[in-house]
């Protein structure tokens, strides 16, 4: 099974084949391709799936999947994520 992971573009370096951006994934940050993505821009939400970002998505749609992988406990709800919509995740202030 594979599984594609969203998370928020925060930076982004390179051009064309070489792009590439950290990513944030609730507490950890990441560099990943941005190659597959050449429309993505900072603060976009990013699936990373293989450290290669292949599709950009929304907040709301970034967030649904973030409950679903709390709800499977693919992921640490003891992370604290960056704030989506005005809200934090992860039950923290």
């Amino acid at each position: 099974m594979c599984l594609a992971v969203p998370g928020q573009l925060l930076e982004i370096r390179g051009e064309d084949l070489e792009r590439s951006g950290r990513v944030r994934f609730g507490g950890v940050v990441r560099e990943v391709s941005l190659a597959c993505l050449p429309e993505a821009r900072v603060d976009d939400y990013v699936l990373v799936h293989a450290g290669m970002a292949i599709s950009r998505l929304d907040a709301d749609e970034a967030e649904q999947v973030f409950r679903f992988l709390e709800e499977i406990g693919l992921a640490d709800p003891e992370v604290e994520a960056a704030p989506i919509g005005g809200q934090t995740r992860g039950g923290g202030a």
